[in-house]
């Protein structure tokens, strides 16, 4: 079957100010089975919700636990609507702060890496390549991504939503993770990960170059996996060694995620 035949749609929401927020719900899984629609969704800003969105999200996704993956000045400058969804425990895990630019939303981040361009001192995809190792194998990395699941495994209701910025490079790699853990075939979590060009409108064969760090390329989620291979021998070992997702916690997510 072919991954876009997998999961259809790579199952982008409807939302009216979200234009990146999918649920994993579908896709297929370990031991012939699927993950379980709302209760697994991946995002990027939050902040652009609607009130509508934010209804949906709380009563028709029964929202339990947002976590939000971005820096500490990201999240100042555009904090998530906590106020609007009582009820759901808000949990902050900054994949990085400083060591960023391009993969951080920031504004200043952002004018750094513009400048930068212009100066002919950044090619980006490059600095994609260069950056994205830094997501998985860093030690605050690696406590983000450990925290990330066990904030899961102690959920008791409702679904979890995890986001950055754009929904792509920190919330991309989770997603990759977190599909990985519960048995997603490879090349359905390499076309789920690549989904966010669609939703962005973004063709790396004609797109400016500015938007090699608004999309995604497959050779960012290959620097990832080339250092985790490196450092731990395959993304099932890292996940184990690295952030506990042992045996143990795959079943206890198999069993709790997938129908």
């Amino acid at each position: 079957m072919e991954p876009s035949a997998a999961h259809p749609d790579h199952g982008i929401i409807d939302f009216e100010g979200l234009p990146n927020t999918r649920d994993l719900g579908g896709m297929p899984a370990a031991d012939d089975r699927r993950i379980k629609p709302r209760c697994l969704l991946r995002s990027g800003l939050l902040a652009p919700a609607t009130a509508a969105d934010l209804v949906r999200l709380r009563d028709e996704y029964r929202l339990g636990l947002d976590i939000d993956l971005r820096t500490d000045v990201e999240c100042s400058e555009r904090p998530d609507p906590m106020d609007e969804l009582p009820g759901v425990r808000f949990v902050h895990l900054p994949v990085f702060q400083e060591y960023g630019s391009g993969v951080s939303r920031s504004d200043e981040d952002m004018d750094r890496v513009r400048a930068q361009m212009r100066r002919g001192e950044v090619e980006p995809a490059q600095l994609m390549i260069t950056l994205y190792p830094y997501l998985v194998i860093d030690d605050l990395g690696v406590a983000a991504y450990r925290s990330f699941f066990q904030e899961i495994l102690k959920l008791e209701e409702g679904a979890v939503l995890w986001h950055c910025t754009a929904g792509k490079d920190r919330c991309g790699m989770a997603s990759v993770l977190m599909e990985v853990a519960l048995g997603v075939p490879w090349e359905v979590v390499k076309a789920d990960y690549m989904a966010t060009n669609r939703f962005y409108g973004i063709d790396l064969a004609t797109c400016d170059p500015m938007d090699y760090l608004n999309g995604v390329d497959p050779r960012y989620l290959a620097a990832a996996v080339d250092a985790i291979e490196g450092a731990y021998g395959s993304v099932e070992e890292y996940l184990s060694r690295a952030l506990g997702v042992d045996r143990a916690a795959r079943d206890e997510l198999r069993a709790r995620y997938l129908v």
